[in-house]
């Protein structure tokens, strides 16, 4: 396990205090900014003889001679890129738990076949890395400096040196927008984006969406906490900054808001509470961070926990803070929020 701080580091996806959000703007822009438009789009077998670009939320564009076979991801976007085929051979980030069974975070990929370089916070072994001579690094970004997530400070610029990067931002924007990023992502690398079940899976999203309007709408009283659970804190989240809840906030969802001045210690992110005061703000329905990193409703024993009313109530659902970024994975967390309204209590 990680010790206290860097549990807290990796908490909400997003790491306050000095993690991330004090790795600066390093990895300086990979590759050069005079940037053709990303990918043919053409299956991977095809595309292999012609140029890979790929223009990415730092602004970046990264070139490579062909579409790159190679790849390094944090396990997050690996997951999304396999929903669309295509097969990320290493990665970075929680890939396994302690009895070596998938991280939620790592989707449908069969770990066993993965090449692992690092598997908690400000692990990554460079040496294993330089031998599997990458093509390219890919990871989100949690910040508008466009820093890797899960990149170790320590190590970041041996790592930048090794292979381009390209970063996904999941900072301060709604998830339709990290999810269309990657859909050209997944298309400049060979995926046949027209495959029924990959059209499907953006109307199956689409569909969701609107449930969760409608659901929000017709229950605008259901008030909904985002929540997640250490040891000596319990985390609530603001909607101001997370991909999942910003997008959740704009189809009507009513959640349970921390003030500004109260979220200074999570870099804005969100509220610390003691568990003494964890019936701070009356919530009928309560999200709860599903990551390996923190502590699942199960097994919290606080007993300040367990008299909250949604709780009481059997209205806790699971929340994904670093949602795999496919559509296929992003639609069930629309519809778990959207039920959850629809048959929720009011008991705050």
């Amino acid at each position: 396990m990680p010790n206290a701080r860097a549990t807290h580091l990796t908490r909400r996806g997003i790491l306050a205090a000095g993690g991330a959000l004090g790795l600066g703007a390093a990895l300086a822009a990979c590759g050069d900014d005079d940037g053709k438009s990303g990918g043919s789009g053409e299956a991977t077998t095809a595309a292999k003889s012609g140029p890979w670009t790929f223009k990415d939320d730092r602004g970046t564009t990264v070139k490579l001679d062909k579409v790159p076979t190679k790849i390094v991801a944090f396990v997050g976007v690996a997951a999304a890129l396999y929903d669309y085929g295509i097969e990320v051979k290493g990665v970075f980030g929680p890939t396994t738990t302690k009895g070596g069974k998938a991280d939620v975070q790592a989707g449908d990929m069969d770990v066993s076949k993965l090449t692992v370089f690092g598997n908690a916070w400000d692990q990554f072994n460079v040496e294993k890395y330089a031998a599997f001579a990458p093509e390219v690094l890919i990871s989100t970004t949690f910040d508008s400096a466009g820093t890797l997530w899960y990149v170790p400070e320590a190590s970041k610029d041996k790592i930048a040196k090794l292979a381009p990067s390209a970063a996904i931002s999941v900072y301060d924007r709604q998830i339709t927008q990290p999810l269309a990023k990657m859909w050209e992502l997944a298309e400049s690398l060979g995926a046949d984006m027209k495959a029924d079940k990959v059209a499907a899976s953006k109307k199956e999203f689409e569909a969701a969406a609107e449930r969760l309007r409608k659901a929000a709408k017709s229950r605008p009283e259901i008030k909904v906490m985002a929540g997640s659970a250490s040891q000596d804190i319990f985390y609530v989240s603001g909607t101001n900054l997370s991909i999942d809840l910003e997008y959740f906030k704009s189809l009507g969802v009513n959640f349970v808001e921390p003030p500004e001045s109260a979220k200074t210690e999570g870099g804005g992110w969100f509220e610390s509470l003691s568990w003494e005061n964890v019936d701070k703000y009356p919530a009928d329905v309560i999200m709860m961070d599903d990551r390996s990193s923190t502590i699942q409703p199960a097994d919290i024993t606080e007993a300040t926990w367990k008299k909250l009313p949604a709780v009481k109530a059997g209205q806790v659902i699971a929340r994904s803070p670093e949602p795999i970024l496919s559509y296929a994975k992003c639609t069930p967390l629309l519809t778990s929020l959207a039920e959850a309204i629809e048959k929720a209590k009011k008991v705050a």
